[in-house]
């Protein structure tokens, strides 16, 4: 298995165009049949990459991640060249379109599925990082300046591929069976259509601040999403081929400082911002060597004290479920769906409160079993009165407070920050915050360099403080 994905991975810049692999696939017995699963390998694990690395700048943005370094560039908010992220969510994009006519060619309504799937999660990706971007001419090798497509009418899009998606997934395959080549699910057809309406659930919340958002349909998209953390959509990483967030702990732990702590994510877990220590955080990030959790204040960097670099602050390190080599990158996962399901039926009104409270005491337990918790912790810690409030003092901050902790890395969170105007107890703008901001944390990042290099043209003309679509109060 390990040599298989290794393979997989070093012939994926083969699969960059339906030209260059039907030039190289020459076997006359099955001509089409390797590309579709190699497709599906490449674009399965690839999917998962994107969303990592979309994490690791959003990382910094709601304060998992600081610099060790006084003033960082992403740590403080200014403009980065986010090049490769954009490259790589729009390799995959163009893979998943060649995978889509191929798999429609062979009546492989499976395959053409998951690849709708999974076009509406990099697109997503795109849409809540950069707003508008190329899409509907991106895809044409004749169309070497593309026009760029408006981030609401995208949205519609994405809407539209998961409903697609989940009928192909429904369709009896007549031609390849999915299995080893999805690294997702292992070729397990309603574990993606469960995360399909589990994915509409979480793109219809992040309509929260428009007059479109509409809780039911929320619910309703939950009804038939993930039932379990059996259920989580994600994908496991090897020793030939590492997890993102495993080479950051191997950098750290190679004294190529990466992977700091924020000082904010470990107050909120350590009693300091609630009053109650979170079993969590060993699951998380490391200790500092005297046995304390220690984090990073953003855009301070490490205090004159931190000596040893490696153990004097609290890091990545491949000990914690998120960052070994071997470690999953979560896609969507229960807990989430929980916390957008509490949200949703506090947004119905005071009447909806015990269901909301449930989905929260809910997504807190999925999260811990998810680590691997040991029931004693997470009992002490749900049954803290901090945590237990009963229904009547359900509210949407503890609902996003507790969420923050079970989304670490992910960033859905800037999507949730932005939405919940970055009000999370003690966060504060980092220190040398870039000035261009006026004091606010920024809500999207800046178009790449790749696009005022060729497509100049036709590149909004923007800033970090205008806000996407969807983001407008």
């Amino acid at each position: 298995m390990k040599l298989k994905l290794f393979i997989l991975l070093i012939i994926a810049g083969i699969f960059t165009s339906c030209e260059d692999y039907l030039d190289i696939n020459t076997d006359p017995n099955n001509p089409t049949v390797v590309p579709v699963k190699g497709l599906m390998s490449v674009n399965s694990v690839r999917t998962a990459t994107n969303t990592a690395n979309v994490g690791y700048s959003t990382s910094y943005f709601v304060q998992y991640l600081a610099g060790p370094n006084a003033g960082g560039n992403t740590d403080t908010h200014m403009e980065i060249n986010a090049n490769g992220t954009w490259v790589g969510i729009y390799n995959v994009l163009s893979n998943l379109s060649d995978m889509e006519l191929l798999a429609e060619a062979q009546g492989a309504p499976n395959y053409v599925g998951a690849a709708k799937v999974m076009r509406a999660i990099n697109l997503a990706l795109l849409v809540n990082a950069w707003n508008n971007v190329p899409y509907t001419d991106a895809f044409f090798a004749q169309t070497i300046k593309p026009t760029y497509d408006n981030g609401q009418q995208l949205y519609t899009e994405i809407f539209t591929l998961l409903t697609d998606g989940i009928a192909k997934l429904q369709e009896t395959p007549s031609a390849l069976t999915m299995g080893a080549d999805d690294f997702m699910f292992g070729g397990n057809l309603p574990r993606w259509i469960k995360t399909a309406h589990a994915l509409r659930a979480r793109y219809l919340n992040h309509l929260s601040k428009t007059s479109a958002y509409n809780p039911d349909d929320v619910l309703a998209a939950i009804a038939n999403g993930l039932a379990s953390n059996a259920d989580n959509a994600k994908v496991n990483y090897t020793t030939a081929v590492w997890n993102p967030w495993g080479s950051v702990a191997v950098n750290q732990a190679g004294l190529t400082l990466d992977g700091w702590i924020s000082e904010q994510i470990v107050q909120a877990m350590d009693g300091t911002s609630f009053g109650v220590v979170d079993p969590r955080m060993i699951f998380m990030f490391s200790r500092t060597q005297h046995g304390t959790f220690r984090g990073t204040k953003n855009g301070a960097g490490r205090d004159p004290d931190v000596v040893d670099l490696r153990l004097d602050a609290s890091t990545l390190v491949e000990a914690s479920y998120y960052a070994n080599r071997t470690s999953p990158v979560l896609v969507m996962t229960y807990a989430e769906q929980k916390f957008i399901e509490a949200e949703a039926y506090l947004a119905k009104g005071a009447a909806f409160k015990p269901q909301a409270y449930a989905a929260y005491l809910a997504g807190i337990g999925a999260h811990m079993d998810m680590l691997g918790v040991a029931t004693v912790d997470k009992d002490t810690y749900i049954n803290d009165p901090v945590v237990s409030v009963g229904d009547a003092n359900i509210t949407l901050a503890l609902v996003m407070k507790e969420k923050y902790v079970a989304m670490f890395l992910d960033p859905e969170t800037w999507n949730d920050a932005r939405r919940y105007n970055f009000q999370y107890t003690d966060m504060t703008i980092p220190v040398g915050l870039n000035p261009e901001l006026n004091g606010q944390f920024s809500r999207r990042l800046q178009y790449p360099s790749s696009e005022f290099a060729t497509n100049s043209a036709n590149v909004p003309e923007v800033n970090l403080l205008d806000r996407i679509w969807w983001d407008q109060n």
